[in-house]
């Protein structure tokens, strides 16, 4: 351990203490009496600073007051031999578990907060670290994380580097991470193993060149957790990470130089998500723009964080449109339609006649993975009354060149269903108007 400089709750009471035991006479009668004494004002100065650790900034009068103080590394031990005590009760080992993972463990990394907030790029005080040993019960795998507070509000939304206690207590992880769960109306869901995945192996290459010369670096992470499923969703979630035993924590020095580059890699996802159209897993931006407008509409400031995805402009709106009317037109026209865009006029956007036979098709294109796309009231009645003689067109994964003027639209994957049947269970309010009688 090395020896921290700290202060008392108290130190005008401490100073005038120490003051009076070091000009006590110095007569032989009261040498015993004046060591004895100064002796006892330094133990009541230590005492305290026991209490009150983290004071010296607010006294720096009292630089002389030292005491040894657990460091980084300290703190990852003690809170991994503490693992062996796990209990999902409030035990005096989880207390004393929590403290370091919600409290100390955090004030220390937040020493750093300057050296990890330029190496994310972003302002200082977007910069938030938070440790979390479970609401209530105890988790088997407590953590503490470094993030943005404006891309990552909560862990279970957006990407973080995050310390990560294995159940067994034998090694802890410094992992580049991300929120593994989801909301579903009514409790937190893991997210699916395929959408994690999708979402690291979108993230891995866009870190490629910063990692090069790196053999420390573990693109798996192994948790032993056997009573809960966060414990494989971390695994899960995890794009790379740095281990380290129990038995060989490095210094803090070290730990910390760990801690930046790592943080560095977190600035790396946070700026490319900021370019792209759509990340796996996020929310499609034609459904984070309905949930603003309904929200904004009905009075409420969006409370949708970045993490969850952008927002595209009219511009970019327009090219993702035309293209995948484009896309949806030549798709029948190579099936001997004759293709008319009547979407200017009509509540759907393409009618197909074939000799007889006629196809209203509604058309929509999205950069996302397509699996939520938006629909008017007008939109479902018109489709319902059309039914059988209908089709639902999404073209899904588009490439939107955002760089370009105009924005750019290419690629995408097409899927139609013809007739086309809209299941209540299938459609999702976003807003209601209600009737307030008055």
């Amino acid at each position: 351990m090395n020896l921290r400089p700290l202060a008392p709750r108290q130190p005008r009471q401490v100073i005038e203490l120490a003051a009076q035991a070091v000009y006590l006479p110095e007569s032989s009668s009261n040498s015993h009496k004046c060591r004895w004494s100064f002796m006892g004002v330094v133990t009541q100065l230590v005492t305290q600073m026991f209490a009150d650790a983290r004071n010296l900034a607010n006294h720096p009068e009292l630089s002389v007051a030292l005491r040894t103080l657990p460091n980084v590394d300290d703190l990852l031990r003690e809170a991994l031999e503490l693992q062996a005590w796990w209990s999902s009760q409030n035990t005096p080992q989880m207390q004393r578990r929590g403290r370091i993972i919600r409290t100390e463990l955090a004030t220390l990394l937040r020493e750093h907060s300057s050296q990890m907030a330029a190496a994310m790029r972003i302002p200082l005080q977007d910069l938030g670290v938070q440790g979390k040993d479970g609401t209530g019960l105890k988790t088997e795998i407590p953590w503490t994380r470094v993030h943005s507070r404006e891309r990552s509000p909560s862990a279970t939304i957006g990407w973080y580097v995050v310390y990560l206690f294995s159940a067994k207590g034998d090694r802890v992880y410094l992992s580049l991470n991300q929120g593994t769960t989801v909301w579903n109306g009514g409790e937190f869901v893991p997210r699916a193993p395929e959408e994690l995945r999708a979402r690291v192996e979108w993230a891995r290459p866009l870190i490629h060149q910063e990692i090069a010369g790196r053999d420390d670096l573990k693109d798996q992470i192994n948790l032993d957790a056997l009573k809960s499923h966060l414990g494989r969703g971390y695994e899960a979630g995890n794009v790379l990470a740095i281990e380290y035993e129990r038995s060989n924590i490095p210094s803090p020095d070290l730990l910390i130089r760990d801690l930046v580059f790592m943080a560095g890699l977190l600035g790396v996802l946070y700026r490319t998500e900021e370019s792209v159209p759509h990340v796996p897993g996020n929310l499609a931006p034609e459904i984070i723009e309905i949930q603003e407008v309904a929200a904004l509409t009905a009075g409420r400031r969006s409370s949708m964080p970045m993490g969850q995805g952008f927002r595209l402009t009219t511009d970019e709106k327009r090219a993702v449109e035309r293209h995948s009317v484009r896309m949806a037109s030549d798709y029948f026209a190579a099936q001997g339609w004759s293709v008319k865009d009547v979407g200017d006029k009509e509540s759907y956007d393409l009618l197909l006649t074939k000799g007889a036979q006629q196809l209203h098709a509604e058309v929509k294109g999205t950069t996302s993975s397509g699996t939520q796309v938006v629909l008017t009231r007008s939109e479902v009645e018109t489709q319902r009354r059309l039914a059988p003689h209908n089709a639902l067109v999404v073209v899904h994964s588009i490439d939107l060149d955002r760089k370009a003027d105009p924005p750019c639209a290419s690629g995408g994957v097409l899927q139609c269903v013809s007739p086309w049947d809209i299941a209540d269970d299938d459609l999702l309010v976003v807003s209601y108007f209600y009737q307030t009688g008055l």
